[in-house]
């Protein structure tokens, strides 16, 4: 049983589209930022940082680009402070959402958040409410190419992940605890294996599996969340039956 969501095994597949590529980078800037601001601008010290600055090389921003968030992030350049917000809601179904965001102006995004949610046929909930669903955790995808199963397995487990599914037929799906993430990712560097992505989750405990309405109308919530400058990562515990997606993406 992977710890990853159904969401984020559904944005993989879909893909980082070239009309998105700009507001992706703007994410990771912002991200890479406040990763500098709030624990200086070595990658080396700074785990938070070092796992920005993967995930932006991962959709291929220019090192420029990513070294002048940092120096705004540590002072050496003028920039703009971002808060860190988080909001809770539900959408179609009753799924829970968690939706986090870094901002510079927590009215505006309030209020956009909110917008969406309830266009999108769902509501925004009280702080708490969702939250106690998710878990944290690190979660790691490597494509099946890049490893044979036996020592891809081997190598996680041993390094400390707690769960590495096979189930997806294109990557190896790893979870690990937040405290086992770096020494995870450490060891897959050490033997050359890349990653597609590798990034701090929350992580639902349980998830509802939707209609096929209410899962055509989850997607465009979820897409249209995202598509939010302000928001950063949105988590969900929506999980779509496959026969039901394949007939919603045909």
């Amino acid at each position: 049983m992977s710890g990853h969501s159904k969401w984020s095994t559904i944005k993989r597949k879909k893909g980082a589209t070239d009309a998105k590529r700009g507001k992706i980078f703007t994410k990771y800037i912002k991200e890479i930022t406040v990763a500098a601001r709030a624990g200086g601008g070595d990658p080396g010290s700074n785990p938070r940082l070092r796992t920005a600055i993967a995930g932006a090389k991962s959709v291929n921003m220019p090192a420029d680009n990513i070294d002048r968030a940092i120096k705004k992030g540590t002072g050496e350049l003028p920039g703009v402070s971002y808060e860190e917000v988080t909001y809770e809601g539900y959408g179609p179904g009753g799924i829970a959402i968690l939706i986090d965001t870094l901002t510079d102006n927590r009215n505006r995004t309030t209020g956009e958040v909110r917008h969406i949610l309830t266009k999108g046929g769902g509501r925004m909930a009280e702080a708490g409410s969702v939250q106690w669903m998710f878990h944290q955790k690190g979660a790691i995808s490597v494509a099946k190419s890049a490893a044979d199963e036996d020592t891809l397995l081997g190598l996680v487990l041993d390094a400390g992940a707690e769960d590495a599914s096979t189930d997806d037929p294109e990557v190896y799906e790893i979870t690990t605890s937040p405290h086992s993430f770096e020494a995870v990712k450490v060891a897959l560097q050490a033997k050359n294996i890349p990653t597609q992505s590798a990034e701090l989750a929350k992580v639902p405990q349980t998830t509802i599996a939707l209609s096929e309405r209410d899962a055509e109308q989850a997607l465009k919530l979820m897409e249209a969340l995202e598509d939010n400058d302000d928001v950063q990562r949105v988590s969900t515990n929506l999980d779509i039956p496959d026969e039901i997606l394949a007939k919603i993406q045909a």
